[in-house]
């Protein structure tokens, strides 16, 4: 099978070696299963919980040319560290049959290694969360001074070794962008230049409409610096002036205020998991305008859609709701303690791996040495020389301890008190809100078959599904040409574990 690695450091506490132990651990576990690795990903000083990575989107990019089926990280928080970029990206590598594959995680394939791969993703964006509150102060402080804190940087400026954003040679091309949609160019138009031109994003991609939209919005172009919410005005030098950037915001704002037609920009969260219950095909997200001008989204098999199943469309969101209503049934007080049974044991073997005692050894022998040099320089032995000995161990100690205790940051060990608290977020989460949708069914949701009358969710928690009986699940079409849906009678649901 053909892999590529992705590698990535943070701007704290980490370095070019970090990068280096992480690429040599995924070769060697590439050999061990006999992975041929075809290229490497690698993103430095750029935190995980943000998915403005060039390299990374490069990677996602580049898995639509279906040269690799697996992407190899040192640790699933490599990544990423938040739990919407993790469901959001991790679905397009499906889609492109691809799948990302952990060197230091031994996480089976079965249901209960999914549910514990996400868990153990969401653990990770809850820790990370915590160290940010460690660094929060000297980032506020940085950007209280119009420092760079990190991040991507916008297009037209770079950073200088004092972290100062400048202006840099593409700064024209940013007042180009703003001049042409003030007088009336589409952003189809300016994107159609700007590629033809050759011109990149920051990212160093093609433009397209978020891009073009994104640097529209960005005040740093007038000087001012935003940082979580506040403004910091005359600390970037501006490229646009003022007057152009307010003038483009009230069009901007009179264009999204416009008639247009219905639209929705949703996600279609059970592409990947929902299947055709006839022909075993994916089902996924269509949408379209019915003749009276209404709009309307919908499930289609794949085959359906080639003509070559008669599984009939579902309405997306009726199943959708159907589905979560379900899941969050699986959570119960029994299924909740069983999951936090087996994620503190697998912390706890995280915390004796061979990396932990491997340092605990040089911690150990460190101290000894530190001991018998101390014992010599009380006798009275060579204390100049022993002085410089002593000062070098403990100087080695300090980095064994930073190792110690980057290993313990990757590596929490979690009590069940805690990973109790986190489930039960899960339960008690706003079944209206996107993100909260798409978690639980990244989480626990493994497969979904849909027949006429019949749906049958198969869970990641082991050995448990929910089978539903309906009268009719499935969407006919109106003589005027609009869609109606008949809203199926539900029988209660099963639940087996």
């Amino acid at each position: 099978m053909n892999v590529v690695i992705y590698a990535r450091f943070s701007s704290h506490a980490q370095n070019e070696q970090s990068i280096e132990g992480q690429l040599k651990a995924c070769h060697e576990y590439a050999q061990r299963n006999n992975y041929k690795v075809i290229r490497e990903y690698i993103d430095r000083a750029v935190s995980g919980t943000t998915d403005n990575r060039p390299e990374f989107q490069r990677m996602i990019e580049d898995s639509n040319k279906k040269q690799f089926q697996g992407v190899l990280v040192y640790q699933l928080d490599r990544f990423s560290r938040d739990r919407y970029d993790n469901a959001v990206y991790k679905a397009k590598l499906k889609k492109n049959g691809v799948k990302v594959l952990s060197a230091r995680e031994n996480i089976s394939d079965d249901a209960s290694g999914i549910l514990m791969e996400t868990l153990l993703e969401g653990m990770a964006e809850y820790y990370s969360r915590e160290l940010a509150q460690k660094i929060k102060r000297g980032m506020d402080i940085n950007a209280e001074k119009g420092l760079c804190t990190g991040g991507s940087i916008a297009l037209g400026y770079s950073v200088d070794e004092n972290k100062r954003f400048q202006i840099d040679d593409n700064a024209p091309i940013v007042l180009k962008i703003f001049e042409m949609y003030s007088t009336g160019s589409t952003m189809a138009e300016i994107i159609r230049y700007l590629n033809s031109q050759k011109v990149k994003t920051s990212y160093g991609n093609e433009f397209n409409k978020n891009s073009i939209r994104r640097i529209l919005l960005n005040k740093r172009y007038i000087g001012i610096y935003t940082y979580k919410g506040e403004e910091f005005p005359d600390l970037i030098p501006p490229i646009v002036p003022e007057n152009l950037f307010y003038e483009v915001q009230k069009m901007i704002q009179t264009k999204k205020k416009a008639p247009a037609r219905a639209k929705a920009i949703e996600d279609y969260i059970l592409t990947t998991k929902l299947f055709c219950g006839h022909c075993k095909a994916a089902m996924t997200g269509i949408s379209g305008t019915g003749r009276h001008g209404g709009f309307y989204q919908y499930y289609q098999c794949v085959n359906a859609r080639k003509k070559q199943c008669d599984k009939k469309t579902i309405r997306k969101q009726w199943i959708e709701d159907l589905v979560i209503n379900e899941t969050k049934q699986i959570l119960t007080d029994e299924n909740i303690d069983l999951i936090v049974r087996q994620v503190v044991d697998l912390c706890e073997r995280e915390q004796n791996s061979e990396t932990m005692k491997r340092l605990r050894r040089l911690q150990s022998d460190n101290e000894k040495a530190i001991n018998n040099l101390m014992e010599a320089l009380k006798l009275g032995k060579a204390a100049d020389l022993l002085l410089d000995e002593i000062n070098k161990l403990r100087k080695e100690r300090k980095e064994i301890d930073e190792q110690i205790e980057h290993e313990q940051i990757r590596h929490p060990i979690l009590t069940a008190p805690v990973i109790k608290m986190f489930m039960e977020k899960f339960k008690s989460g706003d079944i209206q809100s996107m993100k909260h949708r798409i978690a639980l069914v990244d989480t626990f949701v493994n497969k979904i078959y849909l027949y006429d009358n019949k749906m049958t969710i198969l869970y990641n928690v082991q050995d448990s599904h929910s089978d539903l009986i309906t009268d009719k699940l499935d969407i006919s079409e109106g003589s005027s040409g609009d869609c109606l849906v008949g809203l199926p009678g539900i029988e209660p649901g099963t639940f087996r574990l």
